[in-house]
């Protein structure tokens, strides 16, 4: 606790910022609005205070502090930052939410060849990080990409792995999001918090950056995509959709604001993988969103979509946990979630339960015809032990989830 904060340590995040310290590379933390990088940066700018880094070597800014605006001109923030690097030892420089400082780049390039000096910066919107602005700092940068709160750090934050049942309904209600844990039991708070953190994602990061012009529209795809989390869509699916509901609206439209959503990171985009082909496709991708808590705000509580929600919730982890992750396709049957690293892939089926007979053969079938031998997971809210079929793994999806098994 910090005062009356809750606090939550956020230690993967904390462990590869400080592997990389002093490190001549400019680290970049990315993630949703308000998913706990500033915070992250205070916590971090703590470890180095207790590991002999003086006050006075750090120089911490937020730009969304009114008191550094001033600072949001790239020359005036290069100067002043140049003027409090501390002679014959390291500097540390923390930026967050960088992307206010029009020409950026040129600050971060500036500092980068100079010597003693270990830069930190925030971002929101992946814009930041886009095609060009890449190239001006390319080779020289690594990107953390930051999510809410896991499950377990959600467990972790009440002081008990007790009643994981009532604790993960309670994750999903009242959000993944570091600061409703202040809020707990206050839930129109917590709905007046994220339909915050919603709009300024919406006007901030869409709109105005986009330059978009129906802002309805955009809110009413927005929410379409809420709606069908783990289904598969296109932007022509969405687009007639949209359209048959009287919304007219083109394919190309929809894929501007499908990029817009994806660069704010309020939804994250699954391309589907031919498993037997070993190729990826181009058609109907699956969306998943960064937080269950934003889509009960929007469309309020629809127990048939557990199963989705489960998805999601999976989906964000194997994000977490490094992996680069896509939907499978064996002949006509879909894998869930194909997960990819460096080690190696894992095989991911996600269900509710599976204590219909005819429900487990359906989920095991798609494992069944892989011909590789990665490890292959079905993963339930059933509460028995584990099972294996043929080398199948049928595990609880809340143990996965918190680590107490792999």
């Amino acid at each position: 606790m910090w005062g009356d904060r809750v606090i939550v340590e956020r230690k993967e995040y904390l462990e590869k910022l400080i592997a990389w310290k002093d490190k001549k590379l400019i680290k970049i933390v990315t993630g949703v609005r308000r998913c706990g990088k500033s915070m992250l940066l205070a916590i971090y700018q703590n470890y180095l205070k207790q590991h002999n880094v003086e006050k006075g070597q750090i120089i911490a800014i937020n730009f969304e502090n009114l008191d550094y605006e001033e600072l949001t001109d790239y020359k005036k923030l290069y100067n002043y930052l140049k003027e409090h690097l501390v002679t014959n030892k390291m500097t540390y420089i923390f930026l967050d939410e960088i992307q206010n400082v029009p020409d950026f780049p040129k600050v971060l390039d500036s500092l980068y060849i100079k010597n003693n000096v270990d830069i930190y910066v925030t971002g929101s919107n992946a814009y930041m990080l886009s095609s060009e602005i890449a190239t001006m700092i390319s080779g020289r940068y690594v990107q953390i990409e930051m999510l809410p709160l896991s499950f377990r750090e959600y467990m972790e934050s009440t002081g008990s792995m007790n009643d994981r049942g009532i604790k993960y309904a309670e994750y999903l209600q009242n959000s993944s999001f570091p600061y409703t844990l202040e809020l707990k039991n206050q839930p129109n708070e917590i709905r007046e918090y994220l339909e915050g953190i919603y709009n300024t994602i919406v006007v901030k990061d869409i709109v105005n950056r986009k330059k978009i012009t129906d802002t309805m529209m955009l809110k009413s795809v927005l929410q379409f995509i809420f709606d069908n989390i783990g289904n598969p869509l296109s932007s022509k699916k969405i687009a007639d959709t949209m359209t048959s509901a009287g919304r007219k609206i083109d394919t190309r439209t929809i894929e501007k604001y499908l990029e817009a959503f994806r660069e704010s990171y309020i939804i994250y985009q699954t391309k589907r993988y031919d498993i037997k082909g070993k190729q990826y496709l181009k058609t109907l991708e699956k969306y998943y969103i960064v937080d269950i808590g934003m889509r009960y705000m929007l469309l309020g509580s629809r127990q048939a979509d557990a199963g989705h929600i489960l998805e999601n919730v999976v989906y964000l982890e194997l994000l977490r946990r490094g992996y680069d992750v896509y939907v499978g396709k064996i002949g006509t049957f879909e894998v869930d979630f194909v997960a990819k690293n460096s080690r190696g892939t894992i095989y991911y089926q996600v269900a509710l339960t599976t204590h219909d007979e005819s429900t487990l053969q359906r989920e095991l079938r798609p494992l069944q015809v892989i011909r590789d031998h990665y490890p292959k997971i079905i993963l339930t809210m059933d509460e028995e032990p584990e099972e294996q079929y043929d080398g199948i793994r049928r595990i609880n999806a809340r143990d996965w989830l918190l680590g107490l098994t792999e």
